[in-house]
C-alpha cells in the first residue's frame, strides 16, 4: 500500500475508446484527476469514450498527449508496468512481482513522490522494450484459463492497493456511536420476556447464548434497536 505518492496514470496507443472511457471513469474513481496518452489510435474523446466515462468526461477533455513513453514517464520516480504474459518481462531480464510485492518495492525507494503506471496496449498489450524501461513489472494473478486482464480492470485493482488507505473506513451503519450497555441491558431484558410461558428448559442457557452471539457480532445502535423492535 503506497499512500504517499502521486499516481501519473500513463496509457500506451489505446485502441478502443470504450477501454479509454472506462480508465478515465476507474480513474476519477480513485481521485486521479488527468491522464496522459502516448500516441492513441483513436479519438479521445470520441462518442463511445463519453459514454463509458460517465462523469469523468472532464478526464478525456484535458488528456495530455505524448509522442512517447519516454516522455510521458520523464518526470516519474518510479514506473510500474503490468503484464499478463510473463515472456515479455523475461525476455527484458525483469524480474516480475505480485502487485502487492511490487508496491512494497515502491515503498521501500525512498525519495519517490511520482509514480507511473503504464498500461499496455488494449489489444497487444506493453512489447518487450516498454517493459524493459519499466522499473518494476507487476503480475496481477488470474485464473491460468484466462490470465490477461483488461487494462481497466488491472486499473482499477492496481488504485485500489495504491489509494486504499487514503479511502479507507470502517462501516458502522447510519450510526457511528458504540452501543452502550444501556441500550443491550434494554435488549436482553425484551429477549428474555419472549421467553416466558415458553417450553424451554434451561433459560439461563439460552439468554447466555444469544448475549454471546450479540456481543461476537458487535452490533451498533441502529441495529440494536432493530433487534429490540423485532423482540417486543
Amino acid at each position: 500500500m503506497v499512500s504517499a505518492v502521486e499516481c501519473k496514470i500513463v496509457v500506451v496507443e489505446p485502441k478502443y475508446q470504450m477501454n479509454i472511457g472506462y480508465i478515465a471513469r476507474v480513474s476519477k474513481n480513485f481521485g486521479i484527476r488527468k491522464l496522459f496518452i502516448v500516441n492513441p489510435r483513436m479519438k479521445v474523446t470520441g462518442k463511445s469514450a463519453v459514454k463509458f466515462a460517465k462523469h469523468a468526461k472532464e478526464l478525456l477533455d484535458n488528456a495530455r498527449v505524448y509522442g512517447s513513453v519516454e516522455d510521458a514517464t520523464r518526470d516519474c520516480d518510479v514506473v510500474i508496468g503490468t503484464t499478463g504474459i510473463w515472456r515479455k518481462a523475461r525476455k527484458a531480464f525483469k524480474r516480475i512481482s505480485t502487485l502487492d510485492k511490487a508496491l512494497a518495492r515502491v515503498s521501500s525507494i525512498r525519495n519517490a513522490k511520482r509514480v507511473a503506471i503504464l498500461l499496455g496496449r488494449d489489444d497487444t498489450g506493453l512489447n518487450a522494450k516498454e517493459v524493459e524501461m519499466c522499473d518494476i513489472v507487476a503480475y496481477i494473478g488470474t485464473d491460468n484459463d484466462y490470465p490477461v486482464l483488461n487494462i481497466s480492470h488491472a486499473l482499477a485493482i492496481m488504485l485500489y492497493e495504491l489509494t486504499r488507505k487514503r479511502f479507507s473506513f470502517e462501516y458502522s451503519g447510519l450510526s457511528n456511536r458504540r452501543r452502550s450497555r444501556k441500550e443491550l441491558d434494554y435488549l436482553f431484558r425484551i429477549f428474555g420476556k419472549t421467553m416466558e410461558g415458553k417450553r424451554v428448559r434451561d433459560k439461563r442457557a439460552v439468554m447466555n447464548a444469544f448475549k454471546r452471539i450479540i456481543y461476537l457480532s458487535q452490533p451498533n445502535d441502529q441495529e440494536i434497536h432493530a433487534l429490540i423492535t423485532a423482540l417486543k
